[in-house]
């Protein structure tokens, strides 16, 4: 293709993981090739207002994005026939950007459950990630253990599953259950059925802090996730592609505090991650083999990272996959792949190539 490709930057968004959205797309715009793309940005505030900027990249992944005079109002039409943004003018009437491919850069709820996904597809413009159903279904943890659960092609943690209405007609019954399934055993970790980036998860101890775990992951989501708590290595695989998907090299996680929740992911210094290297080929097959499998079984296309516990006897647990991973300076998606030799503008280039491959599909 010579000429050159338009791509449409969405961030922000929706989301608790509204922050981490824009400093991911700040990388992104750092480092993908102007000489090949026209690109436009579109930031979502965490209203729901969308907006096309022109702000600076040092302003989007610090926020203060929103503030600039020169953004105008702007959205992705789901009408066909325009291709692309319809984005105010100054006498208040609009015009279309046509779009050849969209990049969300949208972590979490609103943004990697499926819901804009849709709408890029009622619009026909091809996009990078996965579809609907796939980013439904690998967003929601509760799906997610069904649908693996059901394939057998990898070991999880042993869980049950809380909702909201059952769990306010009658919180001390509900409480008992929970505690009873698991036979009195803890730790145990509290997660919302659909959020990202760590937000509302508690590791409970004992039986007493149930209750306030439930609360907490009950901010999130309606349907909440307890789970086993899994003695292990935590190791993530980045996967890469369409129909033949590709492993990376292996990440692991030494995470600052007790687990690697939000504040170890983002805002601990002293947390860290690094490329595992002591581990036999046979395991660094097994473990990259069951990475694309899981990737195949939720039905992901262009990107996931999938995210799994080691344990000491050797035993491979699926922990979760993301299919709009984290792009920031420290994330592990764009690390893993340069290490597996593609640095992080070609991996945009690959990025959007397999979008364009996958169409609207």
């Amino acid at each position: 293709m010579t000429d050159r490709i338009s791509v449409a930057v969405l961030f922000g968004g929706v989301s608790s993981e509204h922050e981490i959205s824009c400093i991911s797309a700040a990388s992104v715009l750092n480092h993908i090739d102007r000489d090949r793309y026209d690109i436009s940005t579109i930031g979502i505030t965490k209203e729901g207002n969308w907006f096309l900027t022109g702000s600076p990249v040092a302003n989007i992944g610090d926020g203060s994005w929103e503030k600039d005079d020169s953004n105008r109002r702007a959205f992705i039409a789901p009408d066909r026939s325009v291709g692309g943004i319809m984005a105010e003018t100054g006498d208040g009437r609009f015009e279309i950007l046509k779009v050849d491919v969209v990049l969300p850069m949208l972590h979490g709820r609103n943004g990697e459950d499926g819901t804009i996904q849709g709408l890029f597809q009622i619009a026909g413009i091809p996009f990078v990630g996965s579809g609907t159903a796939a980013s439904a279904a690998s967003m929601d943890k509760v799906m997610t253990k069904a649908i693996i659960n059901q394939s057998g092609v990898v070991a999880q943690a042993g869980c049950c599953v809380s909702y909201r209405n059952v769990y306010e007609s009658d919180r001390p019954a509900e409480t008992e259950r929970i505690r009873e399934f698991f036979k009195n055993t803890f730790p145990l970790f509290v997660k919302p059925a659909n959020a990202g980036s760590s937000v509302g998860i508690t590791k409970v101890k004992k039986e007493e802090d149930l209750p306030a775990a439930l609360e907490l992951a009950f901010c999130e989501d309606d349907k909440v996730l307890v789970e086993e708590a899994i003695k292990g290595r935590e190791i993530e695989v980045a996967v890469l592609g369409n129909d033949s998907p590709q492993a990376s090299c292996i990440g692991e996680i030494f995470a600052a505090n007790e687990f690697y929740d939000y504040n170890a992911k983002y805002e601990n210094s002293m947390s860290r991650t690094a490329i595992v290297r002591d581990l036999p080929p046979e395991k660094e097959e097994e473990i990259r083999s069951k990475a694309v499998k899981v990737y195949e079984t939720m039905g992901c296309a262009g990107m996931a990272r999938v995210d799994f516990f080691l344990e000491e006897s050797g035993r491979v647990v699926l922990n979760e996959l993301n299919t709009l991973p984290g792009f920031t300076s420290i994330s592990m998606y764009p690390k893993l792949w340069e290490e597996s030799g593609l640095p992080y503008d070609k991996l945009i280039d690959e990025l959007i190539t397999l979008a364009l491959e996958k169409g609207d599909r």
